[in-house]
C-alpha cells in the first residue's frame, strides 16, 4: 500500500508520495503556494534546479525542454501569456539532470512519473479531453523512446476530483471511456474530434460500465454519468502492462477538500494548484 505524506515548506502544506520518494524529489502543491513564482516553489523541493512548464491547451503533446527551447526559437506554437512566452503542451519529459517540470491543475489529475533505474521524469495534465487523448501513455511513450521499460516505471496520480462527484454528460463519458473499451469501440473515436452518435455512445459506457470497478459510475440526473479520470488513466496504464503495484493515487478530491485544494467545479475561480518533479 503506498503512503502519502505531508510535508511543509516555510508553513505552506504540500503532498509526496512512497512511491517517488526513493527515486525523484516531488510534490502536489497546495492552493497555499497560490502566490508564489514557480521558482520559488522550485525551491521547495530542489533548490538550483531549471524550470520548465507549458501552456496547458487539453491535448496529448509532450515536450522534452530541448524540445520546448527549439520551438521558442522557431515561434512554433507559442502562446503569450503574463507577459511569458510559453510552449504549448500538457506533458513534460526530462532529458537532462536537475530538470523541474511542472503542470498545473484545478480539477484535473497531475499525474508524476519517475524511472527508478534511469533516473527519466515526466509530469503530466490529464484532464478529461487528455486523457481521451491518452495524455499518460504518450508520455510514457515518449519515455519508452529514451529507454525506460514499463517495469521500472514509478506513476503517482495526485488530488483531482473524485468520480462520486464528477457529474458529466455521456458524450464526454463515452470519449473518455472509449480510451479503455474493446478495440472495435475504441477506433469509432479519436480524442474531441468526432461526433459520436447517441448509438455509439450508449455502446461504448455500456462496454465501460462492465469492466471491474468501472470508472463511469451511475448518476441520478438522466443523461449523466459520474466520471472517475484517475481510474481511466489507470485502465490505460494497467493496458500497458504496468502494475497496480506501481501506480498510487492521492486520497483526496479537490472539489471535497476545500480547505487544501482549489476547484473550478465548485468555485468557477481559474485558481491553479501545481504539481511538479525534479529529474534526479
Amino acid at each position: 500500500m503506498h503512503t502519502w505524506h505531508w510535508r511543509d515548506w516555510e508553513g505552506l502544506p504540500y503532498l509526496t508520495c512512497s512511491l517517488l520518494e526513493p527515486i525523484a524529489a516531488h510534490g502536489f502543491l497546495t492552493q497555499h503556494f497560490w502566490s508564489r513564482p514557480l521558482s520559488e516553489m522550485t525551491k521547495a523541493l530542489t533548490p538550483g534546479t531549471s524550470v520548465y512548464r507549458l501552456k496547458q491547451v487539453h491535448g496529448n503533446t509532450v515536450l522534452s525542454p530541448t524540445e520546448i527551447e527549439h520551438r521558442l526559437k522557431t515561434g512554433k506554437e507559442i502562446d503569450e501569456q503574463a507577459n511569458t512566452v510559453l510552449a504549448m503542451g500538457d506533458g513534460l519529459l526530462s532529458d537532462n539532470s536537475q530538470q523541474a517540470l511542472w503542470v498545473a491543475s484545478a480539477d484535473c489529475t497531475p499525474v508524476l512519473i519517475a524511472d527508478q533505474k534511469t533516473g527519466q521524469v515526466a509530469a503530466a495534465h490529464a484532464g478529461w479531453r487528455g486523457t481521451a487523448q491518452k495524455i499518460v501513455p504518450q508520455a510514457i511513450a515518449r519515455m519508452q523512446e529514451k529507454g525506460s521499460k514499463i517495469s521500472d516505471l514509478r506513476i503517482a496520480m495526485g488530488p483531482a476530483i473524485a468520480g462520486e462527484v464528477y457529474q458529466v454528460s455521456l458524450d464526454v463519458a463515452a470519449r473518455v471511456g472509449a480510451s479503455i473499451a474493446p478495440l472495435s469501440l475504441e477506433s469509432q473515436v479519436s480524442g474531441s474530434q468526432k461526433i459520436l452518435s447517441q448509438e455509439q455512445e450508449s455502446a461504448i459506457v455500456r462496454a465501460v460500465q462492465k469492466i471491474p470497478n468501472s470508472p463511469l459510475l451511475p448518476d441520478p440526473e438522466a443523461g449523466k454519468i459520474r466520471l472517475d479520470v484517475r481510474r481511466v488513466n489507470a485502465l490505460q496504464m494497467e493496458q500497458l502492462g504496468i502494475g497496480t503495484e506501481q501506480i498510487a493515487i492521492a486520497p483526496y478530491c479537490t472539489y471535497q477538500t476545500p480547505k487544501h485544494f482549489f476547484s473550478y467545479r465548485r468555485a468557477k475561480e481559474k485558481k491553479v494548484q501545481w504539481s511538479g518533479i525534479i529529474s534526479p
